[in-house]
């Protein structure tokens, strides 16, 4: 939870893909909070009323997935609607002749995007969530110490800055408003 909400105020593309990660981590321990508590939280450098707080947190989660019917795959409703969310973004900034680096920055990745697609990424989703789940995807190869082709590690170079600019661009328009 703590984590969570740093990430959310610091950098929303960051904040999703933890998000991710904390809805794999709680299918890893079958949806328990018992496992989840005893397991997991308990590894955590924080005090009684931290972990009783992050229990609790998770605890919130794993009843939205149960009530969601994402247990087993997918997102809860609230990271789709930040997904949701950073896609109209991405469209508002493409449709603004006001952007150009964002532009710029869109049309250097498609071809990543489109390689993606081409390789079995799903045709049907949006090019944002296309990106968040490369990023993703790379990340668990990382935790599990798998090699990442110099191609690969190219494309999620390229992927990464192109989302860390809407992330950006996320920030300035929560906090000072973009204007179209």
């Amino acid at each position: 939870m703590f984590i969570a909400q740093e990430l959310r105020k610091k950098n929303i593309a960051e904040y999703l893909l933890y998000m991710w990660q904390i809805e794999d981590t709680i299918r890893a321990f079958d949806c328990s909070l018992t496992r989840i508590k005893r397991e997991y939280v308990e590894r955590f450098d924080y005090d009684d009323e931290q972990k009783e707080e992050e229990v609790d947190w998770f605890g919130n989660l794993i009843r939205m997935m149960n009530q969601e019917g994402c247990r087993e795959k997918g997102h809860l409703q609230i990271n789709k609607v930040t997904l949701q969310t950073l896609i109209e973004l991405h469209d508002q900034l493409l449709a603004s002749p006001k952007f150009p680096f964002y532009n710029a920055a869109y049309y250097k990745v498609l071809p990543f995007i489109v390689e993606l697609r081409n390789r079995g990424a799903n045709k049907e989703e949006n090019e944002i969530e296309t990106c968040f789940n490369s990023l993703y995807g790379v990340m668990l190869l990382r935790l599990q110490k798998k090699d990442i082709s110099p191609d690969t590690a190219h494309a999620v170079k390229e992927i990464t800055t192109f989302v860390g600019m809407l992330s950006d661009y996320y920030h300035k328009d929560k906090t000072d408003g973009l204007d179209f």
